[in-house]
């Protein structure tokens, strides 16, 4: 599908041609294109003489082309197009305007953003007697609708003699607005200015950091305060800043080479400063997702302590830790000791046996439960003799004793059991006779 001619209305006033369109389709009750707000307008505009130029701009569905020479007659004609869709329509009818004288009694102000949250704005030919009035308009100049007069003022940007003016009152940091300004003196009173579109994050600059220096030991503590102060908090987490840093040791007869660190945190630690030494130190701030960046702060200067004679200090250190390994092997020796202690306790207990028991005989002693050895004993043998009456014959009968075992009697006597026999055999001798 082609997109068709949109519509064009045209109105010069006060030195300005004010330019309105519509849509294509605008009066179609069955539409192809639903959507009017995607469509993009480019319009090309010229001055009706022999030797016009053309001139192109993007313009949204209500517009101003200022700029223009009095009393001259321009052409228009103006094309919708869908860019994501990579479709161009067909321009309108031309529409021819005849502008008027301007009214001014006073040269128009220019419009700038060059800082952050700051408006600045100047006059050739002003004096500082002029009052400045700065309209904002607050609304999306994308819709069709016309909001030319709902042009709201700036609090605290009225009637002010100061060539600048702060706006972070009226700001977002999601959206972007278009200011102008108009000069007055007396009765008198000024065209405004051209509109100038104010994108807080594109338009606006990065300010300096603060920088603070701080020592300890051998380092150089650099403390940095994010530009803008506390009010700008919200537009630094947009800007997500980081910090370049240059710092160099200065002397009376001679620089060293300036060195640079970039750092995403607002601590910076420099390590192994010299004693006795002046250190300078300058900090930028800037944004890599919309490559801007700041002025250098002031520069700011601190003088390191005079340090400790390297001989004295190595001694130090040497001692110090000569100190730690004795009371590391100190404790190790005791820890060792205590647990030789506990095993050789519990693994091999020094046991002593009773002193009546210590020396019994000759034979070792293992333990005091088991029961001691057997002594061997003598067998002994008593014959006796028995006489029967029907006979003479004699029988002999042998009794064995049983084995004696005393520990406090001793053994049998051997005279004793001699003299039994002798006696037992005179006595049978006898009765056998």
């Amino acid at each position: 599908a082609q997109i068709g001619p949109p519509g064009l209305e045209l109105q010069s006033t006060n030195g300005i041609v004010k330019v309105k369109v519509s849509p294509p389709e605008a009066n179609e009750r069955k539409k192809m294109w639903i959507n009017d707000l995607s469509f993009k307008y480019n319009l090309v505009f010229w001055e009706n003489s022999s030797h016009a130029q053309l001139q192109r701009k993007n313009i949204f569905p209500v517009d101003t082309i200022d700029d223009l020479a009095p009393n001259s007659t321009y052409c228009f004609k103006v094309q919708a197009n869908l860019p994501l869709e990579g479709k161009q329509g067909w321009f309108s009818p031309i529409s021819c305007v005849k502008t008027t004288q301007k009214e001014a009694l006073l040269p128009k102000p220019e419009l700038s953003a060059a800082q952050t949250n700051m408006i600045f704005f100047r006059s050739s030919g002003s004096s500082h007697q002029n009052s400045w009035i700065l309209p904002c308009r607050g609304y999306l100049k994308t819709l069709n609708d016309d909001y030319s007069d709902k042009w709201l003022s700036v609090p605290r940007c009225e009637n002010i003699s100061s060539t600048w003016c702060n706006f972070s009152s009226i700001i977002t940091n999601t959206a972007f607005y278009y200011l102008r300004v108009q000069a007055r003196q007396g009765h008198n009173k000024s065209c405004l200015s051209r509109e100038v579109k104010v994108d807080p994050l594109n338009t606006n600059g990065i300010g300096p950091p603060g920088v603070r220096l701080d020592l300890s030991d051998t380092l150089l503590h650099i403390l940095i305060s994010p530009p803008g102060g506390a009010e700008d908090e919200v537009m630094r987490d947009y800007y997500d800043l980081s910090y370049r840093i240059l710092y160099w040791k200065s002397s009376s007869d001679k620089e060293e080479e300036v060195q640079q660190k970039e750092v995403k945190q607002t601590i910076a630690t420099v390590s192994d400063v010299s004693p006795s030494s002046l250190y300078c130190v300058k900090v930028q701030a800037f944004s890599e997702p919309y490559n801007k960046s700041s002025a250098y702060s002031q520069q700011q200067c601190i003088h390191t302590p005079a340090g400790t004679p390297l001989p004295l200090m190595i001694f130090g250190i040497f001692m110090g830790a000569l100190l730690v390994v004795l009371l590391v092997a100190a404790s190790l020796v005791f820890v060792f000791y205590q647990a030789y202690n506990k095993i050789k306790y519990v693994f091999f207990p020094s046991c002593q046996p009773p002193l009546n028991i210590e020396g019994f005989g000759a034979q070792l002693f293992s333990s005091p439960y088991l029961s001691a050895a057997e002594e061997p004993v003598e067998s002994c043998c008593v014959i006796e003799s028995m006489v029967t009456e029907e006979g003479n014959q004699i029988d002999f009968t042998d009794y064995k004793h049983s084995k004696q075992s005393s520990r406090d009697s001793g053994n049998y006597s051997n005279d004793d059991n001699t003299s039994g026999s002798k006696g037992s055999k005179e006595t049978l001798e006898k009765e056998t006779v």
